[in-house]
């Protein structure tokens, strides 16, 4: 057993300690989520849908507490923090409202008198769930677990038990039978032996190519289902004929919300080489006018990294890049945990910054002068979670969107998450799908039943 203490990374101050499960706990834990499948499984929808709904009433009338533990354990902006939990709220009535559609037996005719394929519950599900978003990638993942009839078991970000714990608290609020869903305070060190636990049946896991790779490799050894969401390093494309206006808040929100810690975050812009000039300055007037400082106030927009190491990765980044040949527009300093909003511009493929992902408020920007060119640069990344076109001409983007090695072509939009569309990239970015009818039939067994007189 270790101790885990949180920190505030505005204050610096300490939150909580947190005592870590003993193997023992984490085994009586997952003991006790099976038994709990034997029963929950035999519930119908509408018991399902009963709870999940109660879950996401309570989620409303307590969005300030869950809000503030989210802003103090990683420095989200608090109305942000807000904004995700009603998101979470949204994702449990969607998934009650619709999983039983989304689950119904589907009929195909055979020589059979009857044939069809179910799509029954696997059993206790594990996810491992990274810190940038501690409340809505866990409810993206819980609410069709738990309506499909899956157990979920979580294993949080050591600096958001707090918020993990919170999660545990929404669901037992909310009515659920016990051990439904259980938090595991663990380490990344137990996760191997958690997943090799003849309970778990399959894995989700959001994070860093690294933590997938080792992920997949334990589920693989063990014949285990795994989903993976990993990183990415979302293009912003604009081409001269787009509405710049538009384009350029849509950009700003796409770069630096959540102080740039997001895994669908634009974190290269591609621009027309026409119009580069015009709109990084527009860019640059737009970037200051965000106001830094206390996450608590709701007024601030860009917040701290969740830890100052991630800070101090990223100003590595920018230093290095700008040793490369970037020029730095704005920003580029960082205080402890704070990095100011940055943009390099004359950012070319061969940087850092355009290489890597990088996890906070800095935008590398790279200019084209055809579309085949952006598409060439847009697609030069080990990543493929999306990317945004920005174009008034949208039946020709929409004609290209086949091009770009992503899972998701946003036209004029930034990249967003949706319960109602499947979630999830290519490449480094992952596989298998989130969200929608495709990501509740991520963690079910197709059963084929064939039916003879």
């Amino acid at each position: 057993m270790a101790t885990v203490t949180s920190v505030n990374p505005y204050s610096g101050k300490e939150l909580e300690s947190y005592k870590t499960h003993t193997k023992t706990e984490i085994s009586e834990i997952l003991e006790k989520a099976s038994d709990r499948f034997l029963s929950w499984r035999e519930t119908s929808f509408a018991e399902r849908k009963k709870l999940l709904l109660a879950a996401a009433t309570e989620l409303k009338k307590n969005t300030k507490e869950y809000a503030e533990t989210i802003t103090q354990e990683i420095g989200k902006p608090i109305s942000q923090s807000v904004a995700e939990v009603e998101k979470c709220a949204w994702v449990c009535e969607y998934y009650a409202e619709n999983a039983e559609k989304h689950l119904q037996d589907e009929v195909i005719k055979t020589d059979a008198k009857k044939s069809y394929v179910s799509f029954e519950p696997m059993g206790v599900v594990l996810a491992v769930m990274p810190w940038n978003y501690p409340f809505w990638q866990v409810f993206r993942f819980a609410a069709p677990a738990l309506m499909a009839g899956n157990i979920a078991v979580l294993k949080h970000a050591s600096n958001v038990f707090g918020s993990a714990l919170n999660i545990e608290k929404v669901f037992k609020r909310a009515g659920y039978p016990g051990h439904c869903f259980t938090t595991l305070l663990a380490g990344s060190d137990a996760i191997e032996e958690i997943i090799e636990n003849p309970i778990i049946k399959a894995v989700t896991l959001t994070g860093s190519v690294s933590a997938g790779a080792a992920v997949a490799a334990t589920a693989g050894k063990n014949i285990k289902k795994t989903v993976l969401e990993l990183g990415g390093s979302n293009s912003l494309v604009v081409l001269k004929d787009c509405d710049m206006e538009a384009t350029l808040d849509i950009c700003v929100q796409a770069r630096f919300q959540n102080t740039g810690q997001s895994c669908i975050a634009g974190k290269r812009l591609l621009i027309d080489a026409s119009i580069a000039d015009v709109f990084v300055e527009k860019l640059l007037v737009k970037v200051r006018e965000l106001k830094s400082g206390d996450p608590m106030d709701e007024k601030t927009y860009i917040g701290t990294l969740a830890r100052e190491d991630l800070a101090k990765d990223l100003e590595e980044q920018v230093n290095v890049s700008l040793k490369e040949g970037a020029q730095l527009r704005i920003g580029g300093k960082r205080q402890r945990a704070y990095f100011e909003p940055t943009i390099l511009t004359e950012v070319s493929p061969k940087m850092k910054v355009f290489k890597e992902e990088t996890f906070g408020p800095a935008l590398a920007v790279t200019t084209f002068k055809s579309i085949d060119e952006a598409i060439e640069l847009s697609n030069n990344s080990k990543f493929g979670l999306g990317v945004s076109v920005f174009t008034k001409n949208v039946e020709a983007a929409e004609k290209i969107a086949y091009r770009f090695e992503e899972g998701a072509v946003f036209i004029n939009e930034l990249v967003k998450s949706d319960p109602r569309l499947p979630f999830g990239g290519v490449k480094d970015s992952g596989y298998g799908r989130e969200l929608s009818q495709h990501g509740i039939r991520e963690f079910v067994n197709r059963k084929t039943i064939y039916i003879n007189e």
